[in-house]
């Protein structure tokens, strides 16, 4: 077996590794903290209605 059928081909640019926080940076940053307690206020909104307005 030769040395040249051991070599893997790989693509050209990058060799299938991207990195994505160098390409897109977002406009909103949002704390993982905020998303917690947003989540949080929601369901605590949704047991809320339903205890007080129960649907039959």
């Amino acid at each position: 077996m030769s040395q040249q059928q051991n070599q893997i081909q790989m693509p050209g640019a990058f060799g299938g590794i991207m990195r994505y926080d160098a390409e897109y940076s977002s406009k909103f940053m949002i704390a993982p903290k905020t998303v917690i307690a947003f989540l949080v206020a929601v369901i605590a909104f949704v047991v809320v209605l339903k205890v007080f307005w129960p649907i039959v």
